[in-house]
């Protein structure tokens, strides 16, 4: 029996880099996709306003694992853009011992992390080393383009067949004996499986099915320095370095410096660069980096996006407890860039019942349901 042109084998909610990368994933495996997305284009939420930082120095090996087979696919994709500008963590000495345990993993999966004195640490980038026990630097850590990523796998889920609908908000999802109907503004769209990739939207798009995903909005500013007077200015470009007491971090950008600091308090739908938390961003460079003082904001090239935060601060990846035909790909909490890659593969193996080429046994659904969670061991708000 033929199909009707609006029903698909996969529907995939949201048109960011983890949806394209798991709308092309699903598509090489045969599978008639449709992506559906709010906005008129694929990357126009948080893909497009991201830091573009990647990184391997994860505290466990799940994470570690879908950086380190993401890296490796954008390495050798040019639309990535990669840059091996290196990450350079600056560890307060509270949390060295744990810090440094996770050292041998990454090491372990590739990544090579060196663990350095401040005083060498100084010499990548000047510090004020009140309180601090050390610091780690991975060279092969670094920044991609995360527009051009999204891109090239929209694209290449379009060339083996699967159909992209933009400006199409959905507002109602029901689950049928077989399928899902999923409306938007202008069209009925049926499937038998949903992949669930809105971003910080996607609590919201789980409700719509019934379902409860604990996935939130979190406001993130990224503040643009002015180009860089003759004094800051180098030959190399300064690493992504994360001042881990704080969790101010700053990175090159050309000839500026992009900045920023995790609000913990700003969760929600708020709209806009919040300035008056820039005094407390202000306050935290100084303390660390007091040469920061030469760095002048530009106002105009700063810009903001959401994190989609989940209670653990780790992603949520696999099928729904209540109802199998239901993926979650969502609640990065800062990594979907750079972890995208291999959550693609991810997605399509676990649309095809297949196992997984990683352990993800811990990013599942069902661990916020146990009674023994308390919010886990999760990874710091960083970059």
């Amino acid at each position: 029996m033929s199909r009707d042109s609006n029903d698909f084998d996969v529907a995939v909610i949201g048109a960011g880099i983890v949806g394209c990368a798991s709308a092309f994933r699903l598509a090489e495996q045969g599978l008639r996709v449709v992506v559906i997305e709010r906005e008129h284009a694929p990357a126009m939420g948080s893909t497009g306003r991201s830091a573009a930082g990647v990184r391997l120095q994860f505290s466990d090996e799940t994470n570690v694992l879908m950086s380190a087979h993401s890296l490796a696919e954008y390495r050798q994709m040019p639309q990535a853009g990669y840059r091996p500008i290196g990450y350079l963590f600056f560890v307060p000495q509270e949390q060295w011992s744990s810090h440094c345990a996770a050292v041998p993993l990454q090491r372990r999966h590739g990544a090579p992390v060196q663990v350095l004195s401040v005083a060498q640490a100084a010499h990548i980038v000047p510090v004020d080393g009140s309180g601090l026990a050390g610091a780690t630097w991975c060279a092969l850590d670094g920044v991609v383009d995360p527009h051009g990523i999204c891109l090239r796998y929209a694209g290449r889920a379009r060339a083996l067949g699967a159909r992209m609908v933009f400006g199409a908000e959905v507002t109602a999802i029901e689950r049928g004996a077989r399928d899902w109907e999923i409306q938007t503004r202008g069209e009925r769209i049926r499937a038998t499986r949903v992949v669930n990739a809105a971003g910080a939207w996607s609590g919201r798009v789980a409700a719509l099915a019934g379902l409860r995903v604990p996935v939130d909005a979190a406001r993130r500013v990224v503040f643009a320095s002015a180009p860089l007077p003759p004094a800051l200015q180098r030959a190399q470009p300064y690493p992504l370095t994360i001042d881990l007491a704080s969790g101010f971090y700053f990175r090159s950008e050309g000839q500026r410096l992009i900045f920023g600091q995790s609000n913990p308090r700003d969760v929600g739908f708020s709209e806009g660069i919040d300035w008056p938390w820039l005094d407390t961003v202000v306050e935290s460079s100084l303390a660390r980096f007091p040469w920061f003082e030469q760095v002048a904001l530009d106002r105009r090239a700063s810009w903001w996006g959401y994190y989609e935060i989940t209670p653990d601060h780790n992603a949520i990846i696999g099928t729904d407890p209540s109802e199998p035909r239901w993926i979650n790909a969502c609640g990065f909490s800062g990594h979907g860039v750079q972890q995208a890659a291999a959550v693609g593969r991810l997605v399509a193996q676990l649309a095809c019942g297949q196992e997984p080429f990683i352990d993800i046994r811990s990013l599942a659904l069902a661990r916020f349901s146990e009674p023994a969670f308390q919010g886990g061991q999760s990874e710091r708000l960083i970059v």
